[in-house]
């Protein structure tokens, strides 16, 4: 059975770090797509980055270039999400999701498998 695992959220003051991982199971992610997307109230569902797994083609969205960083670690099935210098706009409940493609979207509504979320609080 594919699942996925998000954990590594919390709560921390801006300019702070943490990393999110996505843990996987069921599938292998030398062939699937894991992306990471985010939702504050209110707000839509919306694509942070992803990563593919036929080229390592990177993507990410303009408003966390430069200060967030995924990568894979295919030994351990899991990707993360390096999320430094947090701005208070960053605060949402992040989720990975995986489709059964080797290409990636920023597009929620193309990936068929999603994790339960984990919060990212970020505040003084």
């Amino acid at each position: 059975q594919l699942q996925l695992v998000e954990s590594g959220g919390g709560l921390v003051q801006p300019g702070g770090s943490l990393r999110l991982s996505c843990a996987a199971s069921g599938f292998s992610l030398d062939y699937y797509v894991i992306g990471w997307f985010r939702q504050a109230p209110g707000k839509e569902r919306e694509g942070v980055s992803y990563i593919s797994s036929s080229d390592g083609r990177i993507y990410y969205a303009d408003s966390v270039k430069g200060r967030f960083t995924i990568s894979r670690d295919n030994a351990k099935n899991t990707v993360y999400l390096q999320m430094n210098s947090l701005k208070p706009e960053d605060a949402a409940v992040y989720y990975c999701a995986t489709r059964p493609y080797s290409t990636g979207s920023s597009v929620p509504a193309e990936y068929d498998y999603w994790g339960q979320g984990t919060q990212v609080t970020v505040s003084s």
